[in-house]
């Protein structure tokens, strides 16, 4: 039997069928695509910039910077977790069997995990609930309950003040955070669903639209170089979102076999 190893010695690639590997490897397309896919935030905090200077070239800075950042980081942990656990590397290194000690090492990455999420999750929330409370409002304009402003009076030791409360924000947006907290718990496939959201919502959102808005903005003619190649593009990343949906369903498929609720497989 021949044995493939990664740089450092670990055994990989044994204990795996050649079609796990290529639904793995559709699952991962999924995963790295959820990664970049935040183009639907994008234009929301453009609009909130000043026009001095330009968004454009802010964004294109602030794109460049935190592409690069991303992919920095999210290599080392691919390609240092591969070379560490081969075919056996955790989804999560923090609650898979990765590594427990030094426990001051892994609270830290926790903590830091908990911050990152807390801040994005509030971003991409963030036109989920404009959209919501907007679509309410202009559906039911007489409602007191949904156009009602109420004001908090702060105590002293909390720095005084008025901070305004909506009802319909406070009870749409906390039911919202315990829907998603409850079917998150429900449903524990958490690299699986990371990479079906990523797939479904990478080609349209992160690719189509924005090639679609760039060359109708720049009037590109059609079948000229430019043309061909973002239609190339965007095929090309069609056919990846594609083989990611299919690999992310795999992965759920099997995952289900052995689901319990509430409960991490």
């Amino acid at each position: 039997m021949m044995h493939l190893f990664s740089l450092t010695g670990v055994t990989v690639g044994v204990d795996v069928s050649a079609s796990e590997k290529i639904w793995r490897t559709f699952q991962s397309l999924g995963d790295i695509a959820f990664a970049y896919s935040y183009s639907n935030v994008l234009i929301e905090i453009q609009d909130t910039l000043r026009s001095s200077p330009a968004e454009n070239k802010v964004m294109k800075k602030a794109s460049l910077i935190g592409v690069s950042t991303t992919t920095t980081f999210y290599m080392l942990c691919g390609v240092l977790g591969y070379a560490a656990f081969g075919s056996s590397a955790p989804g999560n290194f923090l609650t898979g069997f990765g590594f427990y000690e030094p426990f001051w090492l892994v609270d830290i990455g926790n903590v830091c995990i908990v911050v990152h999420l807390v801040g994005a999750y509030q971003v991409f929330c963030q036109p989920i609930y404009q959209f919501v409370e907007g679509w309410a409002r202009s559906r039911w304009p007489d409602s007191n309950f949904l156009h009602a402003e109420r004001v908090l009076r702060l105590p002293a030791v909390l720095g005084g003040g008025e901070f305004p409360v909506s009802p319909l924000r406070l009870v749409w947006r906390t039911a919202y955070v315990v829907l998603t907290a409850v079917v998150a718990m429900l449903f524990p496939f958490f690299n699986d669903f990371l990479g079906l959201i990523g797939a479904v919502s990478f080609w349209p959102l992160t690719v189509y639209f924005p090639v679609e808005m760039y060359m109708a903005q720049a009037k590109v003619r059609r079948f000229s170089p430019t043309w061909t190649w973002m239609n190339v593009l965007s095929v090309a990343c069609l056919v990846v979102s594609v083989l990611a949906a299919a690999g992310s369903v795999q992965g759920l498929i099997k995952d289900v076999a052995g689901y319990k609720p509430f409960k991490v497989s």
